[in-house]
């Protein structure tokens, strides 16, 4: 069957293939479109596998609400340079929507988008953008109301910090404002009580550690303690923050006389905690120059 230029485009418009790509799918399958997607989804699954080891730190986070609900996602890519990709931004929106209705990452890659398990439409960016793409975490909150912010933002309720408050009583600005806080500042906890208890005595055995430098007698030492202590846990939980909106009142005051409650905060920034490659300028430019001069070195085979 002959090849023609209108076929290779209506498979293009089809999958997103490159047009290379989509040609020599039609040209392994005669033709046949059906058959020619089944083999371009075949390479793009060893695309994806090729590129899953890459380090995949950039990308986007992403922010829903829907009643007392509210989801965020973080998707991630190699390079910032995808995240501005409408293509990928399509599917970040996709994937926060569907993330409404389901209560972790796991089910959230089994959720359908558009007919495909979000999983394979994964793979399928995988092979049309040319990047590692990992659906790395998601967040959930249920509440009275939710109130939502997003940093840096890039589209709609995308960008690189998303945050979400669970709140009850009166409306107002007041929750949004709490969320850019929680942006801003990056609490632990909510409250002493939700902090962490290994963690407390984690900081506890430092500053004790510290404060015995001092050489100052066990009496002194725990008074000083008690009152570090007070600091971290100021610092560290939201209600005891002060707040940037007005650090005269911390959040809990400025919560409590507008009426509101807050219950609780999701906080999610894209790549963190993730370790990034970091190599030398020059080293890279001479690897690239490298490459250049003998293509037979580069041991990264093409992309399918």
């Amino acid at each position: 069957m002959a090849i023609t230029a209108a076929l290779v485009k209506e498979l293009r418009d089809a999958t997103g293939a490159g047009m290379m790509d989509a040609k020599k799918a039609l040209t392994e399958t005669d033709g046949d479109m059906k058959a020619a997607a089944d083999w371009l989804r075949t390479k793009g699954l060893a695309k994806a596998d090729k590129k899953s080891g890459r380090t995949a730190a950039e990308g986007l986070v992403a922010v829903r609400t829907d009643g007392g609900r509210g989801v965020v996602v973080e998707v991630n890519s190699e390079t910032d340079f995808v995240a501005k990709n409408e293509d990928f931004q399509s599917m970040v929106t996709d994937l926060a929507t569907a993330a409404l209705a389901v209560d972790d990452v796991e089910a959230l890659k089994s959720a359908d988008l558009g007919g495909k398990p979000a999983s394979e439409v994964i793979t399928d960016a995988v092979a049309k953008i040319g990047e590692n793409i990992q659906l790395r975490r998601m967040a959930s909150m249920d509440g009275d109301r939710v109130a939502s912010y997003v940093h840096n933002s890039v589209a709609q309720d995308m960008g690189k910090i998303g945050v979400v408050v669970g709140y009850s009583g009166a409306d107002s600005d007041l929750p949004r404002q709490i969320a850019m806080h929680v942006a801003a500042i990056n609490p632990v906890a909510l409250d002493e009580a939700s902090l962490d208890p290994a963690a407390v005595e984690k900081e506890r055995g430092i500053q004790m550690e510290i404060a015995r430098e001092s050489g100052k007698p066990e009496a002194v030492i725990e008074k000083m303690i008690e009152g570090r202590m007070r600091k971290f846990i100021a610092e560290s939980t939201l209600l005891n923050q002060a707040f940037v909106v007005n650090p005269d009142l911390t959040v809990g005051k400025a919560a409590e006389e507008a009426g509101i409650e807050v219950t609780g905060f999701i906080r999610l920034e894209v790549g963190e905690g993730i370790e990034k490659k970091e190599e030398d300028f020059a080293a890279e430019v001479a690897k690239a120059a490298q490459v250049v001069q003998d293509p037979a070195t580069h041991d990264d085979e093409p992309d399918a």
